[in-house]
């Protein structure tokens, strides 16, 4: 059984396409939490490529394990 290693992905619109800045966090996608970084890749991937249409919407993967255990080794 492999180690879970949290992340979470979340999305929303940015003030400027180039910067993660949030314009609302009121209204932030918060699409969930994931043991692995494959599975987190997964939801990411289908999240960013339902809104490649608009430039200022971007979902990210954020890896909690790092922030929880930031004295434990990467991935």
């Amino acid at each position: 059984m492999a180690e879970q290693l949290l992340h979470l992905v979340m999305g929303g619109k940015v003030k400027d396409p180039q910067t993660l800045e949030y314009a609302d966090l009121d209204k932030m996608h918060f699409v969930g939490v994931y043991p692995s970084y494959a599975e987190a890749e997964e939801a990411w991937r289908a999240n960013a490529q339902r809104t490649v249409d608009d430039a200022e919407m971007k979902y990210v993967i954020v890896h909690l394990h790092r922030l929880m255990e930031p004295h434990l080794p990467g991935e």
